[in-house]
């Protein structure tokens, strides 16, 4: 049967620029920005036909907006979706995902290498509904196993996990939550779209912070849910409608023209990440370099098989701990000091004291995060001047 999607046979570049898009009759060229929560009908039947879901179309912000559907729409494409919904941040993206699946007397098993937030999520938020968790070694595949319970109802993940960039086998641990009868949910930040395909892997639905590289340049926050369009009716579309975490329509806007230029920006943020991780590597002030680009990044071989690019990301173990990690930090030049990733400007941060630093140094270690580890996002910057700033910085981290 044909596609009705007239995009369909269109490489995944020219989708991001062209996919979702409507134009009004004044047949503007950039898509339109629909500032607006509600609509209006042309007559009482429409509305009614509407609200009870009988006619296609738009009732209010809160569900759905023009502009949000374009992003919506676009994002699909690019995940190889049936249906996306789209967040104010990502972190609500994440929170519908699970929350909307399960209810009190449900259990998770989740990844113990997680964003702050997530872990956050799992361990205190969902119990105070009656939903209990149990952490695990995303690496371990006999660790998932031996946590399903007959209650378990979903799976979580990060892959590479944040910040240290451990892979979980996505295919393997779909294959473990199915048996059971339980879902699988990926955060793909990481990795992005265009480097790791949790869908196509086994997953049932992933979700993404568009803050990072979606976005790409530091002006917005929004989130987004990609999955079956089953999936999404039954446990994502009820809870955004009525709980109201919408992505605002000018966020929207920015991140389609963001998606634009996607694939330029983090395939030459890869390309660099990959220069700078092999020019560092072995450096005398590095305890550790971890780069899924490389070789002796101890999953290699399932970096192979489940990715198609190393990604932006370099985490790197700095000799001397807090101390040296801070000296590093402090002397660089150009690199800027943030908690946030995938910008166009490259950003580094010290987990331990920022998106890490509520957990106690047991449970930081046990994840991987030392207090000498800080998590480098590379940007658009020439390589060059990046090698130059980041020598110098390590310099001085050796005292």
């Amino acid at each position: 049967m044909a596609s009705l999607d007239p995009l369909a046979a269109h490489h995944l570049e020219t989708r991001l620029v062209h996919q979702g898009s409507f134009r009004s009759e004044f047949g503007e060229t950039s898509e339109a920005l629909y500032l607006t929560q509600g609509h209006v009908y042309a007559s009482a039947e429409q509305c009614e036909r509407r609200f009870a879901g009988d006619e296609a179309g738009f009732i209010y912000a809160r569900f759905s907006n023009p502009t949000v559907g374009m992003f919506e729409s676009r994002m699909a494409a690019l995940e190889g979706a049936e249906a996306a919904r789209a967040t104010a941040t990502g972190m609500a993206a994440v929170t519908a995902a699970l929350v909307g699946q399960l209810k009190a007397g449900d259990h998770v098993v989740a990844a113990r290498a997680l964003f702050g937030s997530c872990r956050y999520v799992i361990e205190e938020f969902l119990p105070r509904f009656g939903v209990s968790s149990t952490l695990v070694d995303g690496r371990d595949l006999a660790a998932w196993r031996a946590a399903i319970r007959p209650e378990t109802k979903t799976l979580f993940l990060e892959s590479p996990a944040n910040p240290t960039l451990d892979l979980v086998d996505i295919r393997a641990v779909a294959e473990i939550a199915h048996a059971a009868g339980a879902t699988l949910v990926v955060d793909n930040v990481f990795a992005t779209p265009l480097f790791q395909k949790p869908l196509e892997l086994g997953a049932d639905c992933v979700v993404y912070s568009a803050t990072k590289h979606i976005d790409g340049q530091g002006r917005c926050l929004g989130g987004v849910i990609l999955a079956s369009r089953d999936f999404i009716d039954r446990h994502i579309q009820t809870y955004l409608r009525q709980t109201g975490p919408a992505m605002s329509p000018f966020n929207a806007w920015v991140l389609l023209k963001s998606l634009e230029t996607l694939p330029i920006r983090v395939e030459r943020q890869t390309r660099t990440a990959g220069v700078l991780a092999d020019a560092l590597a072995g450096h005398p002030a590095l305890e550790r370099l971890i780069y899924p680009g490389r070789a002796d990044h101890p999953q290699a071989e399932l970096v192979r098989r489940q990715m198609s690019g190393g990604s932006n990301l370099i985490a790197l173990s700095i000799r001397g701990g807090k101390p040296a990690a801070f000296r590093m930090l402090n002397a660089l030049r150009l690199i800027l000091i943030s908690n946030n990733l995938g910008d166009a400007k490259s950003l580094i941060t010290h987990p331990a004291t920022t998106t890490h630093q509520r957990f106690k140094p047991e449970e930081r270690a046990e994840m991987g995060i030392g207090d000498g580890l800080v998590r480098l996002s590379v940007g658009l910057e020439h390589a060059d001047d990046l090698m130059a700033d980041l020598r110098t910085a390590l310099e001085a981290a050796s005292g």
